[in-house]
């Protein structure tokens, strides 16, 4: 799991100041890219150096508390689901403590061909990572 702080900026707001539900998926990628950061590479470097791409393959995201500019937001991410050939973000948005949003994202491991693979056959040090990660946020 990571957490990272956000200040909702004014290009992220709609005319009421209100954070636009857009950039809820941004604030997402974020987090998420620094959650992949854990498994010691980053994204540019599983793509470049193993070949590995993570299409996203499905997405939602739950509103319960808007989210206005300038508030410091907290965006946690923490890997919900995986399997040799899929990977399942889960997220929260937080305010001062308070559950603004959930979501996740599910990509699914290709090579560059966007042609599905096996993640635990192409490269098992890189899912046995993901499944640490998985396991740390299971607990």
């Amino acid at each position: 799991m990571v957490e990272i702080e956000i200040t909702v900026r004014y290009a992220e707001t709609d005319r009421m100041g209100i954070a636009h539900h857009s950039n809820y998926f941004v604030w997402f990628e974020a987090a998420r890219t620094e959650l992949i950061k854990k498994v010691g590479v980053s994204y540019s470097q599983i793509e470049n150096e193993f070949g590995v791409y993570l299409p996203l393959v499905n997405c939602s995201c739950d509103f319960k508390r808007a989210c206005f500019y300038e508030d410091k937001i907290l965006v946690i991410a923490r890997v919900n689901n995986l399997t040799p050939t899929r990977i399942k973000f889960y997220y929260e948005v937080k305010r001062d403590g308070v559950l603004c949003a959930t979501g996740f994202t599910e990509h699914a491991f290709v090579d560059k061909n966007f042609k599905p693979i096996n993640l635990e056959k192409k490269n098992k040090e890189l899912f046995l990572n993901f499944e640490r990660l998985w396991a740390e946020d299971k607990l």
